[in-house]
């Protein structure tokens, strides 16, 4: 209220200063006797009036309620303003253009809007105290607490109760397991281990050079056998894998490390028959199973295959497992693009759903159910079918795809020589890709060049007037037989590899070299002779095919018994393998290697 009757009161007072100047401009005419009343007069106004306007200040502080500033004493700046309003009734007395009640009023108001700020700053001050006291107390309490927590003992923790695993989903069974046990015969070289006869004498006779096909006693219950270069590989009944053979790059899956040497043969006489020790590493020369310690308990087997030095396996839901290393022209190339040697079994995860496997010397093929063909290993002769790059020779490690087959066709089985592909439909066409130099995909094109191959899958024409039912490839040669039981060679043959009589080469089907002799068979030719052919086999440079009265026949290049003929000489056509050993034995499996043959007879009670 205090500020509105100070207004009020220069409101009423304005005209009064209004009339006080217009006084003064009459005042020339009053006397001088009546000037000193008039002055004490007007004095005595403006004293009264000015003792009247610190009454009214007071009566405003008193309505504010503002504290004194005994508590907390205002800024310097303003208590020096404060005198000013008292001193100003005198200095505003003086002045000639102002009344006093004017200046009183004025002075009025700037305390009063002083006192205003003073409070207000002095309730700021004690609102920013309390909040300071407030956060103090409340840090203390957090202080507080947090020491009872520390000082009080661990509460247990909730363990969440481990979440069920998911039973891993359970993949259809595609494939099934072969049923027909084998007595297995092996022939050949054997210093490698590779026979699997063991490293020492057995029943009197040595476990290496074996002239005619032999009973090796070491393997029972054998359903199917897988030949590579120098190792082998077998799956028996009871759904164990056995191998035997060299193990210098892991083709064995398993460990063999070996305390014993080869025994030294400088100091010995010439004729060693009678030592009983070959020095051979006994853990690669005898069968073993495999380290099975990375494969499920459930895994079924279905299939091996072997190629110079690793191993593969099928199994009943269409995976495949492999172990060993591939080998490239320039040495080692690797097992996987993850590992160099890969010396215990594992998955090949980028596989699933394979019905059929087939290797070569470097690579291998596979055949899904959908009627896809992977191939991966080396390729450099072409046999995966794509083209590689020399800055990444790894990308051939991984399975990859062949591509569409010509013709529409829908094959049947997968099937390799040491360099070429095959693939035989379900109509009994082969189609063919990969080496090519010797003719041994039956193919004309680039026969007789150096390295000449075939880059993608083509339709054998030679082949096309026979229905094949088995197919297979030597290193530089091929073979099949067909419906009918006709046995085909083609490919090289100055190793008799082809088998065929000399009546067969003609300027029609076969290349010859500068001396007029013949060199490559071109076009798949029938066999004279031999008939009902259910089965064939091929190694390096020698061949076998069976019959369906359970007899083998064998040709081919022999300096290491590796026809089961007793000879070291070359089997110039295919001849019967007879000996007592199998002479009354139905043959139902034959396969080969790089040095050695294994037969498959039924057992005897069968």
């Amino acid at each position: 209220m205090a500020p509105k009757r100070a207004a009020a009161e220069a409101s009423d007072n304005a005209p009064a200063a209004k009339r006080t100047r217009t006084t003064k401009a009459t005042v020339a005419t009053v006397t001088a006797s009546d000037e000193p009343k008039k002055v004490a007069a007007k004095k005595a106004t403006a004293t009264k009036k000015t003792a009247a306007a610190p009454k009214k200040a007071a009566a405003a502080t008193t309505t504010k309620k503002v504290a004194a500033p005994k508590k907390t004493p205002a800024p310097k700046s303003k208590q020096a303003a404060t005198p000013k309003v008292a001193a100003a009734p005198k200095k505003k007395a003086a002045a000639p253009k102002k009344t006093a009640t004017a200046k009183a009023t004025k002075a009025s108001e700037e305390s009063d809007k002083e006192n205003v700020n003073a409070a207000a700053a002095q309730v700021t001050g004690d609102k920013r105290r309390r909040d300071d006291d407030e956060a103090a107390d409340e840090g203390q309490a957090d202080d507080i607490k947090r020491a009872k927590k520390e000082a009080a003992p661990p509460k247990p923790k909730k363990v969440a109760a481990p979440k069920p695993k998911a039973a891993p989903r359970e993949l259809k069974v595609i494939n099934h397991p072969p049923t027909q046990v084998m007595d297995i015969f092996v022939f050949g070289e054997g210093t490698a281990g590779e026979l699997g006869l063991g490293s020492v004498r057995y029943d009197g006779k040595q476990p290496i050079d074996v002239k005619r096909p032999r009973l090796n006693h070491n393997l029972k219950g054998v359903v199917q056998v897988a030949c590579g270069g120098m190792h082998v590989a077998a799956l028996t009944i009871d759904n164990k894998i056995l191998t035997w053979g060299v193990n210098d790059q892991g083709a064995l899956g398993r460990d063999t490390t070996w305390d014993g040497g080869l025994r030294n043969v400088e100091d010995e006489d010439e004729d060693s028959d009678d030592e009983d020790d070959t020095g051979m590493n006994p853990k690669e020369s005898t069968p073993a199973e495999i380290d099975a310690s990375g494969i499920p308990e459930n895994v079924k087997w279905v299939q091996l295959v072997a190629s110079d030095s690793a191993t593969f396996a099928l199994t009943t839901t269409g995976q495949v497992y492999g172990w060993g290393t591939f080998r490239s022209n320039e040495g080692v190339l690797g097992f996987s693009r993850r590992e160099l040697v890969q010396t215990i079994p594992t998955i090949i995860p980028e596989l699933s759903k394979i019905k059929h496997l087939a290797t070569g010397l470097n690579h291998v093929l596979a055949l899904d159910e959908k009627n896809k063909i992977y191939a991966w290993g080396a390729g450099q002769q072409a046999q995966l079918a794509r083209r590689l790059l020399e800055r990444d020779d790894t990308a051939a490690l991984y399975p990859t795809g062949v591509g569409a087959l010509p013709g529409r066709a829908k094959a049947a089985s997968v099937a390799c020589g040491s360099y070429h592909s095959f693939v035989l439909d379900v109509k009994g066409r082969v189609i063919a890709w990969g080496l090519n130099n010797y003719a041994e995909l039956g193919i004309e094109e680039e026969a007789g060049t150096d390295g000449g191959f075939i880059m993608r899958p083509q339709l054998v024409k030679n082949l096309e007037p026979h229905v094949i039912t088995c197919i297979t490839g030597g290193e530089h040669h091929s073979l099949a037989c067909t419906a009918k039981g006709e046995l085909l060679t083609w490919g090289r043959i100055d190793g008799n590899q082809v088998g065929q009589p000399s009546d067969s080469f003609s300027e029609n089907n076969t290349i010859w070299d500068e001396r007029n002799r013949p060199r490559i068979l071109v076009v798949p030719t029938v066999l004279p002779d031999i008939k009902d052919v259910i089965h064939v086999a091929a190694g390096t440079d020698h061949s076998f095919a069976v019959t369906k009265q359970g007899k083998v026949y064998s040709w081919g290049f022999s300096a290491n018994f590796q026809t089961g003929q007793g000879t070291t000489d070359d089997i110039l056509v295919p001849t019967l393998m007879d000996n007592s050993a199998i002479r009354d034995r139905k043959i139902v499996f034959a396969g080969a290697g790089g040095q050695y043959g294994i037969i498959g007879a039924l057992p005897l009670e069968q």
